[in-house]
């Protein structure tokens, strides 16, 4: 399992997604239609002026019950190695483990 503290860090970075994530919309949608160039960059400027920790790049996809922050499927939100190990129990409905038996 991932440390607490890493685990709490990627909550605030998401926390702070959510917060900012109309406003660096807007900001953008803005800096598209932006005629000048000179306008552009008073809203870069803007843009730069938000959490670093807001940006959506800045978050990592974890696993939903180990916290693990590499090698997860979209589809159930875990790590690569959990699926395998509630298919083996039975607790996964679907995938069945083949044999040569």
């Amino acid at each position: 399992t991932a440390k607490k503290g890493v685990i709490r860090r990627e909550k605030g970075k998401q926390g702070l997604g959510n917060k900012y994530h109309s406003i660096r919309r807007s900001l953008k949608a803005r800096m598209g239609e932006a005629s000048s160039l000179d306008g552009r960059w008073d809203i870069h400027k803007e843009l730069q002026s938000l959490p670093r920790n807001s940006a959506p790049t800045r978050l990592h996809r974890r696993c939903f019950l180990t916290g693990r922050p590499g090698g997860n499927y979209r589809y159930f939100g875990l790590s690569r190695h959990v699926p395998r190990e509630t298919a083996h129990a039975c607790l996964l409905p679907g995938p069945v483990k083949s044999s040569w038996q």
